[in-house]
C-alpha cells in the first residue's frame, strides 16, 4: 500500500502527539514540527505509511531523546486489558461460535491505537464489536486455512491489543509463533510488552526486526522471513502490518478495525467496519 496525500497531515498530527508526550519543552516540539515537515516534502508517496513512521518516530527520538514515549501508556492499556481477561475468556465460553466470538475480541482490541486514536474506551468497543456486522468477513475461508494448519505466524500490533490477541491463539489450538517489533515505535508491542501481556503462556514469542509501525518485510530479519515464509498461515493484526503487507503474493489474513479514511477505502469498507480479510487463498 502507498502512500496517499490523507496520510501526510496525518503524520504531521502523530508527530506533534508523540513529541507532547516524550517532552513539554516547546521549543523541542516545533523542532520536530519543522524537521518532519521537511521530511514530509521529500517522503516517496510509493513508500508505505510505515515506512514513512520510521522516519518521523526516529526524529521524535533524536530531538527529544526519549525511546519509548508511549511506554508508561502501553503498560497501563496491557494492565486494563488483563483485567478485562477473565470477563472476555467467559464471553468466548458463553458463546454459540467460541472462535468468532474470539476473532471478534481480537478486533475489538485493534481499537487501542495511538497512531490514529487520541481516545478510546475498550469496553464500549468489545461491547459494539461483538455485534457490529462485518465490512468483509472472510471466515468461512479462515476456518478452511485453519483446518488445514500445523502452524501458524501470528503478526501482533499494538500492546494493549495483545491481550486480546491471547484469547484467540487460544481458540487456534495451533503451534503459534507472536511476532512483536524489535524497536519501541508508538504503542507497537514489543518483546517487554508482550511478556508483560502474558502471551508466552500462548505462543512462541518472536521479533520481526521491524523498527516500523508495521511490517516491512525488506527491514525484517532473515530469520522472520524465513518463518513467514514457510508457516502455514498468517495472521496479521492492525492497519500498519496491512499497510506493509497487503500486496504480499502469499496467503494473509488481516484483522483489523478500519480507523482512517486511507484504509477504508483501500479496503473498499466504511470507516469504523470491522474486517477480516484473506488475500492470495
Amino acid at each position: 500500500m502507498k502512500t496517499y496525500l490523507d496520510c501526510l497531515p496525518c503524520f504531521v498530527e502523530q508527530a506533534l502527539r508523540a513529541s507532547r508526550i516524550a517532552t513539554d519543552d516547546d521549543k523541542l516540539i516545533k523542532q520536530v514540527l519543522d524537521d518532519v515537515g521537511d521530511m514530509i516534502k521529500e517522503i516517496p508517496m510509493e513508500n508505505t505509511p510505515a515506512e514513512s513512521g520510521i522516519l518521523i518516530y526516529g526524529k521524535i527520538r533524536e530531538i527529544t531523546g526519549v525511546a519509548d514515549p508511549y511506554r508508561e501508556i502501553k503498560q497501563q492499556h496491557i494492565a486494563e486489558a488483563k483485567a478485562l481477561y477473565p470477563e472476555l475468556e467467559k464471553m468466548v465460553a458463553e458463546s454459540d461460535d467460541s472462535l468468532l466470538t474470539a476473532i471478534r475480541l481480537a478486533i475489538a482490541g485493534n481499537v487501542i491505537d495511538l497512531g490514529i486514536n487520541k481516545t478510546f474506551d475498550i469496553v464500549a468497543d468489545v461491547k459494539r464489536i461483538l455485534k457490529q456486522d462485518f465490512g468483509i468477513f472472510d471466515y468461512e475461508a479462515f476456518k478452511t486455512k485453519l483446518n488445514a494448519a500445523e502452524n501458524i505466524l501470528y503478526i501482533g500490533d499494538n500492546a494493549g491489543e495483545s491481550v486480546f490477541d491471547k484469547i484467540l491463539i487460544r481458540q487456534l489450538k495451533r503451534r503459534v509463533k507472536y511476532a512483536v517489533r524489535s524497536q519501541p515505535i508508538i504503542n507497537d508491542a514489543t518483546m517487554e510488552d508482550a511478556l508483560s501481556s502474558g502471551l508466552d503462556e500462548v505462543a512462541e514469542l518472536i521479533e520481526s526486526g521491524s523498527i516500523a509501525p508495521g511490517t516491512i518485510l525488506n527491514r525484517c530479519t532473515p530469520e522472520f522471513i524465513r518463518i513467514y515464509r514457510n508457516v502455514d498461515m498468517v495472521i496479521s493484526k492492525g492497519q500498519g502490518n496491512y499497510e506493509g503487507l497487503s500486496d504480499e503474493k502469499r496467503s494473509i489474513f488481516f484483522m483489523l478495525k478500519a480507523k482512517c479514511p486511507v484504509i477504508a477505502r483501500h479496503l473498499g469498507v466504511k470507516e469504523g467496519d470491522i474486517v477480516l480479510k484473506g488475500i492470495n487463498l
